[in-house]
């Protein structure tokens, strides 16, 4: 996650080539859609520029590249020939798109997992970055970063501000800082350090393992739940 971006990507690739070796496809060539689940320029279906990594990413040599580009560079390294990217594929487009299959009347996708985010179906007439106004395009909103603007400063509490002040990514992907499982661990182990403080848990006797960053994961609210 923190490595290089040749790293990275190379770990992708093997992970395509152990499940082609599981499923005897090797000698197949494989036509891919892949998700990329990180704020992205998409220039084409199959050309995507790295606008800012996120979710405690930070790989080395990304930020600015195609990495349709990268992940075929990663594929040559590898000597891997069967494969071939004929889209990036947002992962909220895909849940939405699979729910699709089971109800051709969906027309919103949402995640809220390790990060967040949301698309929809508009009008084409109201899209302004294609041309035609005759039905509908799946619009990507990439609402992580909601609030990065300043717009949301009024419900960031003090514990908010402080997991966001120490990753890699300050300032950004703020909206999705307040309530995805990356952070929502954080905010709370910042939370039992205050509750502690004044003497309302624990005696008011800490501990190192509740003063170390990112001890307390998200899923520990959801066991206490």
């Amino acid at each position: 996650m923190q490595g290089t971006g040749e790293e990275l990507f190379d770990h992708i690739v093997n992970c395509i080539m152990v499940f082609q070796q599981k499923h005897d496809l090797m000698q197949q060539v494989l036509p891919l859609g892949f998700t990329f689940s990180f704020p992205c320029q998409q220039l084409g279906l199959d050309k995507a520029v790295l606008l800012s990594w996120a979710k405690g990413f930070s790989a080395s040599g990304c930020v600015g590249q195609d990495v349709v580009h990268l992940l075929q560079e990663a594929a040559q390294r590898k000597q891997l020939s069967s494969l071939k990217v004929v889209a990036v594929v947002n992962d909220t487009v895909g849940t939405m798109m699979s729910c699709g299959h089971d109800d051709p009347k969906c027309e919103i996708g949402l995640i809220v997992g390790t990060g967040t985010n949301t698309c929809y179906m508009e009008e084409m007439q109201n899209v302004g970055t294609v041309e035609g106004d005759q039905g509908c395009m799946c619009i990507n909103m990439e609402w992580g970063a909601f609030g990065d603007n300043g717009c949301l400063d009024h419900i960031f509490t003090n514990f908010d501000r402080l997991v966001d002040k120490k990753t890699i990514n300050p300032g950004k992907q703020r909206f999705e800082k307040l309530i995805s499982g990356t952070y929502l661990g954080e905010i709370m182990r910042h939370i039992l350090l205050a509750l502690v403080e004044r003497q309302l848990l624990f005696c008011g006797k800490s501990s190192p393992k509740l003063q170390t960053r990112d001890t307390f994961q998200t899923k520990f609210l959801s066991t206490t739940e």
